[in-house]
């Protein structure tokens, strides 16, 4: 299984969450130090405005609780003691939970915003160009997806595409009224500023679109029939406009206490109002100290959204139920490919044991018997083994989810010795994650569904048995795809 390490909007303030945005070129070198520790297998990190979490699995043999530590460690270097402290941790089944919660925007700051799954599957993109997705991790992220387009295409979860975006402009609403007509800066001409020029202009407003790059302030500004400018102009422009939304990428504030107050003076006592969704933020938090400045970030829209969460929460309880449902088949699945290994080791075991009997026969007193009659008694072997099996193979897959699975895993391995069985040729087919399902079928060995060819005689002038083929899962039991 899995686990996850790290902080959002709901387990520290945006001061603590700042500390440990992670940008994109900051990525590979963490990916680097989370996969240099011996107890990390596989890693995905996810860093948004309002989280940053590490997603991962453990290596060969390793603990879910030695990954979380290694994960712990790394992430408390970026951040230092203050975002230890805040640091949360899940693993195991709950992990896989919050995953899909995160995936489905039910752990979002603005439940049901459709910018999440977008993110993740960024995330997933560049862990796996990073080379830090496995079978594990990478089938819990793929059911996250798969969850998340569940969530929105089977609820109404994202009705009305509400998004921080969104909520920043309901609150420029609110202070304002009706925004014809009034001036509106975008700091920064990111994903969630488009949203927002987009709501803004349909809301009437008149748009300054500022961003490092021209080229792309030019594009944002064309779509909402606004006007391009360079940061350069940033002071300028807040002396002019009504409201400004900031949503840079930017690792410092951009909006400092020293360039308002520049500000303040040009605007001659008018009120400034500043909408600061970026995290690291882009403004000067003593920005709001200043007399007729406004700020808000965030941390600040919770009341909008606690609004927004009123109609929203029938569907937010059938997303949960998906959540549920998703989370329950991934587990049941990760428990049958762990016992595959011992199902696969007794089946070896005990037809192992049927075959050495036999041929010590064939050399005996069944040394009379043609190659008809010896190949009869091969086949039966095949039977009696899928038969002898059949009962405490299939009641051991039915302890999949069970606690006591394994104790029972334990005693197999202890009362038949399966650790001495050669499992060299176990191979766990379906890297898309096939899981054991369905009656157990043994092929005869060596046919590979097809007529077995004729003994062939040994020395000592009995047929040897064929090479013992040990049960890949497809032939253990029929396969099914999780998806």
């Amino acid at each position: 299984m899995i686990v996850v390490v790290g902080l959002s909007h709901k387990t520290a303030p945006i001061a603590v969450r700042e500390r440990l945005a992670v940008q994109r070129d900051a990525l590979p070198a963490l990916y680097e130090k989370l996969l240099a520790d011996r107890a990390i297998g596989e890693a995905v990190v996810l860093s948004t405005c309002n989280r940053v979490e590490v997603y991962a699995a453990p290596s060969r043999g390793g603990s879910l609780e030695a990954a979380s530590r290694a994960t712990i460690s790394a992430l408390a270097a970026i951040g230092g003691d203050a975002v230890a402290m805040h640091l949360g941790r899940k693993e195991g089944g709950d992990a896989v939970r919050h995953l899909f919660r995160v995936a489905s925007s039910l752990d979002s700051l603005v439940v049901g915003e459709p910018q999440i799954l977008g993110q993740l599957k960024d995330a997933i993109e560049f862990a796996r160009e990073n080379k830090a997705l496995g079978q594990t991790l990478g089938k819990a992220m793929l059911r996250a997806v798969r969850v998340g387009k569940r969530a929105r295409s089977e609820t109404a979860i994202g009705e009305g595409q509400v998004s921080v975006s969104s909520v920043a402009v309901d609150l420029a609403q609110e202070i304002f009224g009706d925004l014809a007509g009034r001036k509106a800066a975008l700091v920064g001409a990111g994903e969630m500023a488009e949203a927002a020029a987009k709501l803004l202009a349909k809301a009437g407003a008149k748009i300054i679109v500022l961003n490092r790059s021209p080229a792309r302030a030019k594009v944002l500004a064309y779509d909402v029939s606004g006007e391009p400018r360079g940061m350069a102009d940033l002071e300028r422009t807040l002396g002019e406009v009504d409201i400004a939304i900031a949503s840079t990428s930017s690792p410092t504030p951009v909006i400092t206490v020293d360039l308002v107050k520049r500000v303040r003076k040009v605007r001659r006592g008018k009120s400034l109002f500043l909408i600061d969704i970026a995290v690291p933020r882009d403004v000067e938090p003593a920005v709001n100290d200043l007399d007729g400045v406004y700020l808000y970030d965030v941390d600040d829209l919770s009341q909008i959204v606690a609004q927004s969460l009123e109609g929203r929460a029938a569907e937010a309880a059938r997303a949960e139920a998906i959540v549920e449902e998703e989370a329950r088949a991934l587990e049941h699945w990760t428990l049958e490919r762990e016992l595959t290994p011992t199902i696969v080791g007794l089946f070896n075991r005990t037809r192992a044991v049927l075959l050495a009997e036999l041929e010590r026969s064939f050399a005996g007193r069944l040394k009379h018997l043609g190659a008809a009659e010896k190949e009869a008694l091969l086949v039966m072997v095949d039977a009696a083994t899928n038969k002898l099996l059949h009962a405490p193979v299939t009641r051991l897959k039915e302890l999949a989810g069970d606690a006591r699975a394994e104790g029972y895993v334990e005693a197999l391995h202890d009362l038949f010795d399966l650790s001495a069985v050669p499992l060299s040729a176990i191979a766990l087919e379906g890297g898309d994650g096939s899981a054991i399902d369905g009656a157990i079928t043994l092929k005869p060995a060596g046919t590979n569904g097809k007529a077995r060819a004729p003994a062939q005689a040994s020395p000592a002038g009995a047929p040897s048995a064929a090479p013992l083929a040990v049960p890949s899962p497809r032939e253990v039991a029929g396969a099914k795809d999780l998806g």
